[in-house]
């Protein structure tokens, strides 16, 4: 068996057994309220609470969906080699971006919009940080740049709920706790739209999936 095919097979291996802890361990729920799942294009941006929020928003999609959607990662923390290294390209196949990049690092526009011309879809979280408090941080402009890139390409708000609960910061094993995943109507960006008025709308589509207390 060649090196290539080894690492396909752990890479497909390791996927299924994330997906069953993820699914015994969240439970999770993918709620598509405001649009079906669909294979073309997209990019599904989400809340950002905890290091597993792309993995279980990956895992929630169908299976017929997951090899073309790639989650969006920083280069920093996922690229230094050994698991997270072998997590991000093999078995997730993550985009790996530079947060802040010097002239000899790619164009991360570019990176992503290059992934999406190509037919897959991407996994995106705008407030740029793990947010520990509720609600939202301000949105970075790296989505508006992304719609302005590629502005026929749908822009789907997730928001992921009560993962934050499961694993909060500073702990190492996961409390088995339910999660819901809510897909929202897809977004793109207006003509002539202004950054400040995209972002905004952007923040105000994610913030109206949040689940009411009952």
């Amino acid at each position: 068996m060649s090196r290539v095919s080894d690492y396909s097979w752990r890479g497909a291996f390791v996927a299924r057994l994330i997906i069953g802890f993820a699914a015994a361990v969240t439970g999770a729920r993918a709620l598509w309220v405001g649009c079906a799942p669909d294979p073309k294009p997209r990019v599904y941006f989400a809340n950002h609470n905890s290091h597993g929020d792309f993995v279980l928003l990956w895992s929630s999609l169908p299976s017929h969906m997951r090899g073309s959607t790639r989650p969006v990662a920083g280069a920093d923390y996922w690229g230094k080699g050994g698991v997270r290294s072998f997590l991000i390209n093999k078995v997730f196949r993550g985009v790996l971006i530079a947060r802040s990049p010097t002239a000899e690092d790619p164009n991360p526009i570019e990176q992503m919009g290059a992934v999406l011309e190509g037919g897959e879809s991407l996994i995106l979280f705008p407030e740029g940080t793990r947010n520990l408090e509720d609600g939202l941080l301000p949105f970075k402009s790296g989505l508006f740049h992304l719609a302005t890139r590629c502005p026929d390409v749908e822009l789907v708000p997730v928001w992921i709920d009560n993962l934050k609960r499961v694993m909060p910061k500073g702990r190492t094993l996961p409390l088995p706790l339910l999660c819901t995943l809510t897909f929202g109507t897809p977004l793109k960006l207006l003509e002539g739209e202004a950054k400040a008025d995209f972002l905004s709308r952007s923040r105000e589509a994610l913030l109206a999936l949040t689940p009411e207390e009952a």
